[in-house]
């Protein structure tokens, strides 16, 4: 990673520097929640698990408990283990089912749009065998944060006003989230307590307190209200599992992605296209560069959406979508000079998701990704217990054959992707990139920047995103008029943002040095902080 002093005129952040431990998220009291973890003899996984519960209470509208995690872990010896804490429809859901009632696809706000949440039982799974703490420990900033109340911070309240239509499509939630009948502003409190006593209870008695008794119960019901086809036996049934991490080389440096019913297939996919290109090279200017990951990113999300899913549904094997002659056809359809046809995306996009990274004293490090999916989920929260559920069902598609294809105890395919970086077989950095649809696009642009233009890893997240999303290059307002004209004239169709690409954490390990360096996007409110 590059070690250029940044120019002190301009308002961009440093880098965050520690020599023990850091941790990195998208919230200032969760990056200090970690930190105390760590300080009180806490692990990376201790520590990212407290800082992902009181996540759920500080930005309602990317995470919570009704939600799901994917991880990748890295213990200070061995190779990465990756867990996919992704949830399965009910059992009753049969693709014929929704045919027959004319689902050309799952409504967000519907309770079909909810499978069965994840998040529980990995946090348990994953603290149970690589942790050291006690869960009622670390829930109790998260229950507190509840019980007491949240201070509103300013990108919080920005998405919770963006939400705030959603929220009124459901009385419980309204109740919940619209206090007064409104989101609430930059410095408002807000308080949670039906939600802090479910995860007291779940302190208290486990993972079986969320999956089965009075709180499983209240979650079923009101999705049978609404119209849902879950049973309890559903929500008992629910398990994670640990998975094989997939990866590929780029620049010396070998990339882990969690393998599929993830996307960071497709991450993998973008930069083998791009590692023919020596992108830190001059001669390549920032407008070539956002074209070349355009043309990229266009053939591996053609490939992702009629390709992936449910591994137990795909045809392809992942060694094919990674393979020197896939590259090689890629590379051979891309012109420096024109844009390829546009990729028209049968998949919904989403951008509402929390990331967060820590590297403990012993370099154990994690890659945490826990998301709702679109803001504030589904919009369907239980009365009694008060979990907000997510809406990864509406990723299904309603075609048969097709490997996302709605089916009982199917998980969808997801958008979340946490990143692991590793080179001569030690981890160098945990990261990810928020953003829904993005954030296979993000992993290869942060990449490009670190290892490519050597910059560090602050000025690598705050440059300008370009996503190629529905025949249109989405641009940031911060690319230049001139690299926009410029891209403009390729033919590309430019879509200028109002909402920024979601958020990036990040924290490399200097080995050499014993140093750690980390770094956290602008466009949200946390930051990187360690000792």
């Amino acid at each position: 990673m590059g070690s250029l002093m940044r120019h002190f005129h301009y308002p961009n952040r440093s880098l965050a520097v520690a020599g023990e431990a850091m941790a990195a998220t998208s919230h200032p009291l969760a990056t200090l929640t970690a930190i105390e973890t760590l300080k009180a003899g806490g692990n990376a996984v201790d520590a990212a698990i407290a800082a992902v519960a009181v996540l759920g209470v500080l930005e309602p509208a990317m995470t919570g408990i009704g939600g799901d995690c994917f991880v990748l872990y890295a213990p200070k010896a061995g190779v990465p283990i990756a867990y996919n804490g992704s949830g399965r429809t009910p059992k009753a859901a049969e693709l014929g089912w929704y045919r027959d009632r004319n689902f050309s696809e799952i409504p967000i706000q519907s309770p079909h749009s909810v499978t069965v949440p994840g998040a529980i039982e990995a946090w348990f799974r994953l603290l149970r065998d690589h942790g050291t703490k006690d869960m009622a420990e670390l829930l109790r900033p998260a229950i507190r944060a509840a019980e007491e109340g949240m201070r509103v911070t300013p990108r919080v309240a920005f998405d919770w006003g963006i939400g705030a239509e959603k929220l009124r499509g459901d009385p419980v939630t309204s109740a919940v989230f619209l206090p007064g009948g409104k989101p609430p502003g930059i410095g408002d409190l807000h308080r949670q307590p039906l939600l802090a006593a479910t995860l007291r209870k779940i302190a208290q008695d486990g993972p079986s307190a969320f999956y089965q008794g009075a709180i499983a119960a209240d979650m079923v019901s009101r999705l049978r209200e609404r119209g849902g086809l879950h049973t309890e036996e559903d929500f008992a049934s629910a398990q994670g599992e640990y998975v094989t991490p997939i990866s590929a080389p780029y620049r010396g440096h070998r990339l882990y992605e969690c393998p599929p019913n993830g996307q960071g297939l497709t991450a993998l996919m973008i930069l083998r296209t791009l590692e023919a290109y020596a992108l830190g090279d001059s001669r390549w200017s920032e407008a070539d560069r956002h074209h070349l990951l355009a043309e990229a990113t266009k053939a591996a999300y053609r490939a992702r959406d009629a390709f992936f899913g449910d591994p137990r549904a795909m045809t392809v094997p992942v060694e094919e979508f990674l393979s020197d002659a896939r590259a090689e056809r890629t590379r051979a359809r891309i012109r420096l000079d024109r844009a390829s046809a546009p990729v028209d995306w049968d998949e919904p996009e989403h951008k509402d998701t929390v990331y967060l990274c820590v590297v403990d004293r012993d370099r154990n490090a994690i890659s945490f990704i826990n998301s709702l999916f679109h803001d504030f989920g589904s919009g369907i929260t239980a009365p009694k217990s008060g979990v907000l559920l997510h809406s990864r069902g509406f990723m299904f598609r309603t075609i048969p054959g097709h490997p996302n294809a709605i089916g009982p105890r199917k998980r969808p395919l997801h958008t979340i992707i946490p990143g692991l970086l590793m080179k001569d077989d030690r981890t160098v950095m945990p990261f990810g990139v928020m953003g829904g649809n993005y954030q296979a696009t993000g992993h290869a642009m942060l990449l490009m920047h670190v290892l490519d233009r050597g910059l560090d890893l602050q000025a690598a997240i705050e440059q300008p995103r370009s996503f190629a999303l529905n025949g249109m290059l989405q641009l940031e307002a911060t690319i230049d008029a001139e690299v926009a004209a410029n891209l403009e004239r390729r033919g590309h169709k430019l879509d200028r943002l109002v909402k920024p690409h979601g958020g990036s954490q990040a924290i490399w390990i200097d080995h050499a040095r014993g140093v750690l360096l980390g770094g956290s996007d602008p466009r949200k409110d946390g930051c990187a902080l360690g000792y």
